[in-house]
């Protein structure tokens, strides 16, 4: 499931000693209404599906948040908000560390590069993007004809309505649905607590026991230079949440990875995770001694140090679970038990054997690896101008093409938001890129250190 889809997740709490959880996740046009119905007498009304998607709202610097009042109000959680927090501050006013607080809207900070956006309609065109995939065609061919069809669709989309237009891919390219998002790109600060209060108990609390802190950052979105009107918003409520009552969460969550095979899991294992952890180690050992050298340069690494140890623990817990031999042995038996039932459908019969498949893809996907992730991942030149350097050598070999043959980043509907952020205030701190070296960049847990999307040419703008 791709990072930016919108899905619902339901909690059900029951009173007890110990409180439990009966948990799902569904896309708001596939939700389980009739046994949601059943199982807690609550029915989820179209009404009140539309109500909630459009009173979330997606941070195009990886998180996800909601609309809180009719003026245009959004919160979200602090490290969510970090990213413009940071790059608003400055020497002598370092808001991480002190917080941010604006009295008045007149007092509310531009973000230099942040971009919210709404999903405020959804389409299932997998029928489209298939259709120009013929039978018998190579998967690298098939691929292309569906990249193609998606960057057309996208385009059709966002010249017919003026909104971003994204296809997305679910359930591993047997759905594909085209993402109707209205962006704001006129996003103010308005309060973010400081750091201390933010994260007040630490990892312990924050990745074992329940957190008693301040975790949430307040934006406004804007249009045409005025707050803009909200017709959906999460109200608040007083009473707060009572024992029995069940409870709903919208978001963008990360990509799941249940399905992923034996062959994908050991990769991971022994040479993806292992690789990063050293890296993460590395880069956040040489930001320390450079937060070291004075009180600006603690203030300016912060944020990446954060982010770095975010990762670093989120692949240390997958790594956990990987090392682990019971827990690896019991995946290898329901992946067996999984294999074997599609080799008794006669359906399957002479058809290609698809974990063989993915286990000659990793053959493949680790004989490349190194250049893969040093060159075209950029591990080896992750700093901020060498990615802007890149995107500009880029955007004067793909922008000349149809939007049909370029590289996903740069199809006509991702352009204006991939020139934001180019484009950007964001500071850029050269202390910083000549002291150390760069580092790689890379999803985990719902989370990502800076600039999503600026790693590979994959899609995932």
């Amino acid at each position: 499931m791709k990072r930016f889809s919108s899905i619902v997740l339901a909690c059900a709490f029951f009173c007890s000693t110990m409180a439990t959880a009966d948990e799902g996740m569904w896309l708001y046009n596939a939700p389980p209404k009739d046994k949601i119905k059943a199982k807690y007498g609550f029915e989820l009304t179209q009404a009140w599906l539309d109500h909630v998607r459009l009173s979330s709202v997606r941070f195009n610097n990886g998180g996800s948040g909601s609309f809180v009042s009719a003026n245009g109000l959004t919160f979200t959680n602090h490290h969510v908000g970090a990213a413009c927090v940071h790059q608003l501050s400055t020497e002598g006013h370092d808001y991480i560390k002190t917080g941010f607080y604006a009295k008045t809207q007149a007092e509310e900070a531009k973000c230099p590069n942040l971009e919210l956006n709404q999903l405020v309609g959804i389409e299932d065109v997998t029928e489209k993007v298939n259709a120009g995939v013929k039978p018998g065609m190579p998967a690298a061919e098939a691929g292309q004809a569906q990249r193609a069809s998606m960057s057309q669709i996208e385009k059709d989309c966002s010249t017919a309505t003026g909104l971003r237009c994204d296809a997305v891919i679910f359930y591993s390219g047997q759905v594909y649905n085209l993402y109707k998002y209205k962006k704001y790109t006129d996003v103010r600060l308005v309060f973010a607590p400081e750091f201390d209060i933010a994260f007040f108990g630490g990892d312990p609390d924050n990745f074992t026991y329940p957190r008693y802190d301040l975790d949430i950052t307040f934006f406004r979105v804007y249009e045409d230079g005025k707050p803009a009107h909200i017709d959906n918003y999460l109200k608040w409520s007083a009473s707060g949440v009572k024992d029995g009552e069940l409870i709903f969460v919208s978001g963008h969550p990360g990509n799941t990875g249940r399905m992923l095979t034996m062959a994908q899991l050991e990769f991971m294992r022994d040479v993806q995770y292992p690789a990063a952890l050293k890296l993460f180690a590395r880069r956040i050992a040489l930001l320390q001694n450079f937060s070291k050298e004075s009180a600006e340069n603690a203030r300016i690494a912060t944020e990446d140090i954060f982010g770095l140890q975010n990762s670093q623990k989120a692949i240390t817990g997958y790594q956990s679970g990987l090392l682990d031999k019971s827990i690896m042995a019991q995946k290898a038996a329901d992946e067996a038990k999984l294999h074997e039932f599609f080799k008794a459908d006669a359906k399957n019969a002479g058809t290609p054997d698809p974990w063989d498949e993915i286990a000659q893809a990793i053959k493949t996907q680790q004989a490349i690896y190194p250049n893969l992730t040093y060159l075209e991942r950029m591990r080896g030149f992750s700093s901020h101008l060498a990615q802007m350097a890149r995107i500009l050598v880029r955007a004067g070999q793909e922008k000349p093409k149809a939007n049909r043959d370029r590289l996903r980043e740069f199809r006509d509907s991702a352009l204006p938001s991939l020139e934001q952020q180019l484009f950007s205030t964001e500071p850029i701190y050269k202390n910083l890129l000549h002291t150390t070296p760069p580092i790689i960049r890379l999803w985990s847990a719902g989370h990502q250190t800076k600039k999503p999307g600026w790693e590979s040419h994959s899609g995932q703008m």
